[in-house]
């Protein structure tokens, strides 16, 4: 199977597996997306998911598969199916409801960019390239992911990307806004999400999004989540640890 879950320390790990593909997404791996999302999320204890080649330096996702693709091109039916589970696939993975992670090793181009993009966060080796390449082959990026480059490094350098189709390395990345940390393991971060509290980080992953699909102020579903914060068990754990100059243990 080219993408799997594994589980492990209340993390899980969606593993891409067609190296001999540099990890290009078929049909079938855009479809399979939201299924493994969805398995992920009825996970009580989880709180973290981690994107992730399968194999140590090879390419994170070289997008979609192109021989795929040139294959299906005279089928409007094929390509309209393809188109959406492409997008059907990248909003599920910006709406999972706890933090995502994207660990890029290798190259992350075109869709393989764009699935990077829709995770929370973005920690890069050295070796980790990103680019976005539709303009190189006559193609348009869908909409849907350059709302998520814009809103990552601003409209100037997202036309920057999407106009000249090049590739930029891990620092040219980190310095635009794409990365948010370069690091050889995701294990820099991964501790310190793990052991916050998740229903802080499920409630304030959901404000962030409301903010970037466009809300500017509170309503009363909003105002009600802060407040019920202030009755609820990971508060009360989180001030008793506070005061008592310990570390919590959360358990929601």
């Amino acid at each position: 199977m080219s993408l799997r879950l594994e589980y492990g320390d209340r993390i899980a790990r969606l593993i891409i597996d067609r190296a001999e593909k540099r990890n290009a997404f078929s049909h079938a791996m855009w479809t399979q997306l939201p299924r493994l999302l969805a398995e992920a999320a009825t996970h009580s204890d989880l709180r973290l998911l981690v994107v992730q080649a399968a194999h140590p330096g090879s390419a994170f996702c070289a997008g979609a598969d192109i021989a795929e693709l040139l294959a299906n091109m005279h089928d409007a039916d094929w390509r309209a199916a393809n188109q959406a589970a492409i997008n059907r696939a990248q909003s599920e993975i910006a709406r999972f409801p706890l933090p995502t992670i994207a660990f890029v090793e290798g190259d992350a181009v075109g869709g393989g960019c764009g699935l990077a993009m829709a995770c929370d966060l973005r920690i890069a080796t050295k070796a980790a390239r990103f680019g976005i390449t539709p303009a190189k082959l006559g193609l348009v990026y869908p909409l849907h992911d350059v709302k998520l480059l814009v809103d990552l490094v601003g409209p100037g350098q997202a036309k920057r990307m999407l106009f000249s189709g090049e590739l930029l390395d891990a620092n040219e990345a980190q310095r635009i806004g794409l990365v948010e940390l370069l690091a050889d393991s995701p294990s820099c971060i991964e501790a310190a999400i793990v052991a916050a509290s998740r229903y802080s980080t499920k409630a304030i992953k959901g404000f962030v999004r409301r903010v970037l699909d466009g809300q500017v102020a509170d309503d009363e579903e909003t105002l009600a989540i802060f407040a019920a914060a202030f009755t609820g068990p990971d508060f009360a754990e989180g001030t008793s640890a506070f005061v008592k100059k310990r570390q919590p243990e959360f358990r929601a």
